[in-house]
C-alpha cells in the first residue's frame, strides 16, 4: 500500500486548515543579529536631551598659561585671553510608517482572524528604523549638509601614526564646526596595527587607554557629570574573533568548553562588541569608545514619537502612523576617544 499523508485526503484538506500558530508570527526579517545603537545607546538613560534649533555645546580647548613662580613684589602681568570654542551640530531627522485600511480591521477579526494585521506592520516599521539607526552610526555623512547624522568614524578618526592625530574625517574640514588644526586638544588618539597580538594590537590599547583617560584636577561641572567612565570598545568579526584566540591561548583552565571564551571577551572590564556593520571595513577597525562623552543628543518631544492615527488626504479609509526621531550624535570630548586598523 502506498504512503498517505494527510495532503492527498481531499476532504481534510478542504475542511482542515494548516497550523498558522494562531496570534502569532516569527520575525525573520531583521539582517542583522544585534542591534547595539538601539538597544544601548538609545536607551532612556543614556540619551541626553535638548532644544534649539541645533546642538551647541562650550569646549574650553586650552589654558592660558597665566599661572608661575614669581618672586616678592614682582609687578602682575595679567592677561584676558580666549579659552573656550562653541560646538554646533545640526539635528537629523528619522522616520518609519505604516498603515491599514479601515476595511481591513472588519474583516480581521472575530472566528476569521488568525493574528492581528496590524501588529506585523507596526514591527515592520520600528525594526526599518532600527536598521536604518545601526546603519547611519558606523558611516560618515557625505557633507555637513547631509541628512544622515554624524556617526563615530566621523568624530573618531584614524590615523596612521600614534598619538592624538585624529583630524578630520575624509570630505571634511571640521569636526562639530571646529576645525582641529586650530583648537588645541580636538583631535581622537589613533594607532596603526598589524597583527591581533599581545605584542602588537593589545600593546597599543593599553597604551591608548591610558592616554584617553583625563580626569580633571579640579572640581568642575561638565557634560560628563554624573555619567562616570562607560567604556565600549567596537569591532568587527576577525578581530574579535581574533581576540577571543587570544583570550583562549593565556587561560590553561578552560576545561572540556572549546569556546568557553566567546561572547565575554573584554578588555579592562571593557566589554568589546561585535558590530556586523563594521564586517565589510576590511581594514578592521577596533573603536574605544567612553561614552560619558559620546552620546546621542534628541530633542526633547521628538524621542521615537509614535503619532496618533492620521487619515491619509483623499482616502479617508486609510490611517497612517508614523515614527519620528530628531537626533544627532554629539563628542564634546575626541580625547578620550581612540581608533585603532590595519
Amino acid at each position: 500500500m502506498p504512503t498517505l499523508f494527510a495532503t492527498d485526503i481531499a476532504d481534510l484538506v478542504v475542511t482542515t486548515l494548516r497550523d498558522l500558530g494562531r496570534l502569532r508570527f516569527q520575525q525573520i526579517a531583521q539582517s542583522l543579529q544585534d542591534y547595539e545603537i538601539f538597544s544601548k545607546w538609545f536607551r532612556r538613560d543614556k540619551v541626553a536631551f535638548d532644544s534649539g534649533i541645533g546642538i551647541r555645546r562650550t569646549l574650553m580647548t586650552k589654558t592660558s598659561g597665566a599661572a608661575g613662580h614669581v618672586g616678592l613684589l614682582q609687578e602682575d602681568d595679567v592677561n584676558i585671553p580666549d579659552v573656550l570654542t562653541q560646538l554646533d551640530v545640526d539635528w537629523r531627522h528619522a522616520r518609519s510608517s505604516w498603515a491599514f485600511i479601515y476595511q481591513e480591521t472588519l474583516m480581521n477579526r472575530g472566528r476569521a482572524m488568525i493574528l492581528n494585521i496590524v501588529e506585523p506592520r507596526r514591527a515592520d516599521a520600528l525594526l526599518s528604523l532600527v536598521e536604518t539607526l545601526e546603519e547611519a552610526a558606523w558611516s560618515v555623512p557625505a557633507s555637513t549638509t547631509a541628512k544622515e547624522p554624524n556617526g563615530v568614524p566621523y568624530w573618531v578618526v584614524t590615523n596612521a601614526t600614534e598619538g592624538f592625530n585624529g583630524a578630520a574625517p575624509s570630505g571634511h574640514t571640521t569636526v562639530g564646526g571646529i576645525t582641529p588644526s586650530a583648537a588645541n586638544n580636538w583631535k581622537n588618539w589613533t594607532a596603526q596595527y598589524v597583527n591581533i597580538s599581545r605584542s602588537d594590537l593589545i600593546k597599543k590599547m593599553r597604551t591608548a587607554h591610558r592616554k584617553i583617560r583625563f580626569k580633571s584636577p579640579i572640581s568642575i561641572k561638565d557634560y560628563r557629570e554624573g555619567r562616570g567612565d562607560r567604556y565600549r570598545l567596537y569591532t568587527n568579526e576577525d578581530v574579535i574573533s581574533g581576540l577571543e584566540d587570544e583570550g583562549s591561548a593565556q587561560n590553561e583552565n578552560l576545561g572540556r568548553d572549546i569556546a568557553q571564551l566567546d561572547n565575554t571577551i573584554v578588555f579592562r572590564n571593557h566589554p568589546i562588541v561585535w558590530i556586523p556593520q563594521l564586517d565589510a571595513d576590511t581594514t578592521d577597525p577596533l573603536f574605544m569608545l567612553d561614552h560619558s562623552s559620546f552620546m546621542p543628543v534628541c530633542l526633547k518631544g521628538d524621542f521615537l514619537r509614535e503619532s496618533t492615527a492620521i487619515r491619509s488626504p483623499n482616502q479617508h479609509d486609510v490611517f497612517q502612523f508614523f515614527v519620528d526621531l530628531t537626533y544627532n550624535y554629539v563628542c564634546v570630548d575626541r580625547r578620550r576617544q581612540a581608533v585603532f586598523y590595519k
